[in-house]
């Protein structure tokens, strides 16, 4: 097996300095700004990226606990297999989050809608196109909750 090694492209600041208590998705983090700071060797790679309203910012979850491959994820009481849920404890723990671009200023981004704990290292940004990205007809498989559920939804203890 060839491992892959990522390298950060940045960090990303929240107002989250503790996982307990965080909003578990973007749906639960409608309001929060934060800052990605993209390390200025990638820089250039910003250009153009002004004229899209979203973004995924894909990232490292660094504090998760070990990979499991099967658990109870916050939206639910019951075991699932880790690739069914969104939980943290992964075999590469990658996390995606889709964030309003506010605006670009060098290299520092200000978005709304964050979801990470401060300091998360940043490994990726790619644009969100409507045209390519939204799905109209979709099934969500065990996931039971409501918008407001989700929104509502805190971090705990589980994935420490």
């Amino acid at each position: 097996m060839n491992p892959i090694n990522f390298t950060p492209i940045g960090t990303i600041h929240s107002p989250f300095t503790a996982l307990e208590g965080m909003p578990i998705q973007p749906a639960g983090a409608r309001e929060p700004i934060g800052t990605v700071v993209v390390d200025a060797a990638y820089a250039a790679g910003l250009q153009d990226l002004e004229g899209f309203s979203h973004i995924y910012l894909l990232y490292c979850f660094h504090r998760a606990a070990p990979l499991r491959l099967r658990v109870v994820p916050f939206l639910d009481n019951c075991e699932h297999g880790v690739f069914a849920t969104r939980a943290p404890s992964r075999p590469n723990p990658i996390g995606l989050s889709v964030v309003e671009l506010l605006e670009i200023q060098g290299n520092r981004l200000r978005v709304r809608g964050i979801d990470v704990l401060d300091g998360t290292p940043l490994l990726d940004i790619k644009p969100y196109i409507e045209a390519i990205d939204r799905v109209e007809e979709s099934r969500s498989g065990w996931l039971a909750s409501s918008r407001e559920e989700i929104a509502s939804k805190r971090s705990d203890r589980r994935f420490t």
